[in-house]
């Protein structure tokens, strides 16, 4: 779907469908985050204070 919505994007200029494309891109990286953690790999946190 993904693929989809930028080929449509890029087909037609339509800004609705780069921003389901945008979205979608977020989601997934959002859900490889989740998924990295639930493997057992901590997800690294940096702070800038220190």
């Amino acid at each position: 779907m993904r693929d989809f919505s930028w080929k449509y994007f890029t087909l037609t200029g339509d800004v609705e469908a780069f921003m389901l494309y945008k979205e979608m891109q977020e989601q997934a990286s959002l859900a490889d985050a989740a998924g990295s953690e639930e493997d057992g790999e901590a997800a690294v946190e940096t702070d800038s204070a220190l």
